[in-house]
């Protein structure tokens, strides 16, 4: 098996690192069960994902203490995300309660993972979209701001942050971009909740990515990450592509984020997922080789942004850079 894709000990360009790679499990299945997970965990690993980003999208489909302990056993670390599927929706007062209840746990279980965040789209039942005038979206925000808080603040007492994301304009009506979550959440941002970025809405809503993500600041706490078509992060290879993504890494750079790189992308071979996700064909040769070209290409990103920013080196130093076993670092032993 591979290292997982790290650059260790080489500063960053502006003095953050090379992030570490993770990897949403519903790019190959949901829901995800324990045992799923604890296939998934070796074989992401293979890749060079040193995390996995686990979907709680029902309590108990699987059991957070199992997969604490596979995680550590297989030295990966862990990020939760939400789903607001149907039913769940801090806006609407007949979902309103049990979604928090929701959102609780899911930083529960966060807490039990070792995961700082939670992220997810924690406004509406994702999809539900409708026509707001300026009067109807303050009653919105207001309505969305109350219904948070209490779960911000129980986030904050365990260490955990709400990670909320923007959707775009066809999966939400309320939070499409970061000027808008940062107007929205504004008086609740701090230590229980704060931003979770996706290259696809970015995409799809910003002018510019970077200048969003710049924008967000010390509140972008998540970063999800994928191309434009849902499928491998740097899928064509074009010199625009590359353009794209290293102005991206050096938005991360200016705002200080030293998180993880997280691909979330989805498999069409489950009904309920490839329908939410709009998911009509396949997006890449295999699942498999969609994650496995998305490490790949983050990482050769992150070796060249490294090699760039570094004094002149040595044979022998650009020898230890271009494989990542010859670091002056503990090596991951095979699960």
């Amino acid at each position: 098996m591979n290292e997982p894709q790290e650059i260790a000990g080489v500063p960053g360009p502006t003095g953050v690192g090379p992030r570490e790679l993770g990897v949403n499990t519903w790019v190959w299945a949901s829901p995800l069960t324990t045992q799923i997970l604890k296939d998934l965990a070796v074989r992401a690993w293979g890749f060079g994902f040193g995390l996995l980003e686990l979907p709680v999208e029902r309590a108990g489909d699987w059991d957070p203490d199992t997969a604490a302990e596979v995680l550590a056993d297989s030295g990966m670390g862990a990020r939760i995300v939400g789903a607001m599927g149907p039913g769940r929706d801090l806006i609407d007062p007949r979902f309103r309660a049990n979604t928090q209840d929701y959102l609780r746990h899911c930083v529960d279980v966060a807490h039990t993972v070792g995961s700082p965040t939670v992220a997810g789209p924690f406004t509406a039942a994702t999809g539900r979209v409708w026509r707001m005038d300026a009067a109807d979206r303050r009653v919105v925000i207001d309505t969305l701001r109350e219904a948070l808080r209490p779960v911000a603040d129980y986030a904050a007492e365990r260490a955990v942050a709400l990670a909320v994301e923007p959707l775009n304009r066809y999966e939400t009506s309320i939070i499409n971009t970061v000027e808008q979550g940062l107007d929205a959440l504004g008086p609740l941002l701090g230590s229980g909740l704060g931003l979770a970025l996706d290259s696809y809405h970015l995409n799809i809503e910003e002018r510019s990515s970077a200048a969003a993500i710049r924008a967000a600041g010390d509140h972008c706490l998540v970063v999800q990450v994928c191309g434009n078509d849902r499928g491998p992060v740097g899928g064509d290879r074009t010199e625009g592509d590359r353009r794209f993504w290293s102005g991206f890494l050096d938005a991360l750079d200016d705002i200080g984020y030293g998180g993880p790189l997280t691909l979330e992308s989805f498999t069409a071979d489950n009904d309920t997922i490839a329908v939410a996700a709009s998911i009509w064909r396949p997006l890449a040769i295999s699942q498999d080789e969609l994650a496995r070209a998305s490490a790949d290409f983050l990482t050769e990103m992150q070796r060249g942004r490294m090699r760039d920013a570094s004094p002149a080196e040595s044979p022998e130093d650009s020898a230890r850079t271009e494989n990542p076993a010859h670091i002056d670092s503990p090596a991951k032993e095979q699960p």
